[in-house]
């Protein structure tokens, strides 16, 4: 299997590009690979709970200048609940969340946007302000 590609987004602002292949959702850790490690340099062992968010994306480059759609496709079927995720930063991800539970130390979210360079988050409990249905 092809490790995945993520951006880890941590609480205090740090951001780290890289890949894995053992990301678990409630899981207390994995392991990472930042982009350009060095040959033979061990992966790095990321604490979830000091993550913002785990953001899988289809490439590290994105498009700064593209503006993400913040609302749905009529015509799409969307997997789960409809909503709106705000973070304890202030950001917003607009997408769908198909097992959303509050009691849970984490949930993903699909975005409304299937143009999107995020293929999905996964949105750590904690770093939520709120979730409100769409």
């Amino acid at each position: 299997m092809e490790p995945l590609r993520i951006v880890a987004r941590y609480r205090d602002g740090r951001l780290v590009k890289g890949s894995t292949n053992n990301f678990s959702p409630g899981g207390v850790n994995f392991l990472m690979m930042p982009v350009g490690a060095a040959p033979g340099t061990p992966p790095t062992l990321v604490d979830v709970k000091s993550l913002k968010a785990v953001f899988f994306v289809r490439d590290f480059a994105g498009n700064r200048n593209r503006q993400d759609k913040q609302t749905f496709d009529g015509q799409r079927v969307y997997q789960g609940r409809r909503v709106k995720v705000q973070f304890a930063d202030g950001e917003v991800f607009i997408g769908s969340a198909p097992s959303y539970n509050p009691s849970m130390p984490g949930f993903f979210v699909f975005p409304a946007d299937p143009q999107s360079n995020t293929i999905k988050i996964y949105a750590v409990a904690e770093s939520v302000r709120s979730v409100t249905p769409l």
